[in-house]
C-alpha cells in the first residue's frame, strides 16, 4: 500500500484561490486578484508581470502576492528566497488572514524551498501560527503539514509509535472537516508504513472514510485498504462491506478483478469461521 510523499511541492489551485477572498483592510485591486488567479494556474511569470505593471500602492495584499510570486520566480536564488521570507515575516506580524497566509508560507519556505531545509524551524512556525490564529484555514493547513513532519521527518520523537501518537494529538485541533480527514488518512498510512499492527490503522482510515469527500484514486485506495485490513484482522463483515462497495462503485477499474478474487477468498474464510463454531 503506497504511502504518499509527505512534502507535495505545490498547493492545490483552490488553496491559492482562497486568497482572492480573504478579509482585507482595503479591497484588493483587480491587478492583485488577477495575479492570484495566475499563481493558482501556476503561471508565475505572468503573475509577476501583472504585478510589476500595477499602479496600486504597496498594500498588504499586494506585498503578500509579490512575496508569493518571488518564491517560485526562475531562476530560484537563495537571496530572493531570503528576501521573500523577510517580507512574509513582516506580514505575519498582523492578525488577519494575510498574516496567517504569510505565516504558513514561511513554514513552507523552510520545509521545501530553501536549499538548506530546516524542518524543525518549519514545524515551529506551523505551531506558532496554530497557537496565534487557530481558526484560520492557513493555521489549520499548517497543522496537517506539522502532522506529516512529525510522522516522517522530525528527529523527535524517533520511535514510530511515538511519532504517530504525537501526530494524532494534533487531530482535535483540526476543525476543518477535509483537513481533519487528510490527517486521519496520513495517520492510518503511517501505521502501515512503519509496519505496526494493521488494527491500529483502521480507526484512522475509517474516520477518513466517514468524513467523505475523497475522489478518484485516493477514494478507491481507501476503500480497498479498509477492506483488506478488515479481512486481515478478522472483521469479515466489515471487509465484505468495503469490498462489495468497491465492486459496486468502482466497477470500471480493472482492480475490481482482484477485489472479486478477495471476495471469493473472504467467502471461504467466512465458511471456515462458521464451521469452527459448530
Amino acid at each position: 500500500m503506497p504511502v504518499p510523499t509527505p512534502f507535495p511541492r505545490r498547493a492545490p489551485r483552490w488553496r491559492w484561490c482562497l486568497l482572492l477572498f480573504v478579509p482585507l483592510a482595503a479591497p484588493a485591486s483587480d491587478d492583485v486578484r488577477d495575479a492570484w488567479r495566475l499563481v493558482a494556474d501556476h503561471l508565475n511569470r505572468d503573475a509577476a508581470v501583472r504585478l510589476s505593471r500595477s499602479r496600486e500602492s504597496q498594500t498588504r495584499a499586494r506585498r503578500l502576492a509579490e512575496a508569493t510570486v518571488a518564491i517560485d520566480a526562475q531562476p530560484v536564488t537563495q537571496e530572493r528566497l531570503r528576501a521573500a521570507e523577510a517580507e512574509l515575516a513582516a506580514l505575519a506580524a498582523g492578525d488577519d488572514e494575510i498574516a496567517a497566509a504569510a505565516g504558513y508560507l514561511r513554514g513552507r519556505l523552510y520545509q521545501v524551498h530553501f536549499q538548506q531545509l530546516d524542518l524543525p524551524r518549519a514545524a515551529a512556525l506551523y505551531r506558532e501560527l496554530a497557537d496565534r490564529q487557530p481558526r484560520s484555514h492557513w493555521a489549520q493547513l499548517g497543522l496537517v503539514k506539522l502532522g506529516l513532519l512529525t510522522l516522517y521527518a522530525l528527529p523527535e520523537p524517533s520511535a514510530p509509535a511515538e511519532r504517530i501518537a504525537a501526530a494524532a494529538a494534533l487531530r482535535p485541533r483540526l476543525q476543518e472537516k477535509e483537513l481533519g480527514r487528510d490527517l486521519d488518512l496520513q495517520l492510518g498510512r503511517a501505521v502501515l508504513f512503519y509496519g505496526l499492527p494493521p488494527a491500529q490503522a483502521l480507526p484512522h482510515l475509517l474516520a477518513a472514510d466517514r468524513a467523505g469527500g475523497l475522489i478518484g484514486q485516493a477514494y478507491e485506495d481507501l476503500i480497498v485498504m479498509i477492506g483488506e485490513l478488515s479481512m486481515r484482522t478478522g472483521d469479515y463483515a466489515q471487509a465484505r462491506a468495503y469490498f462489495e462497495r468497491y465492486e459496486r462503485e468502482v466497477s470500471y477499474n480493472m482492480r475490481v478483478v482482484t477485489v472479486r478474487r478477495r471476495l471469493e477468498e473472504l467467502a471461504a474464510l467466512e465458511r471456515a469461521a462458521r464451521e469452527a463454531k459448530r
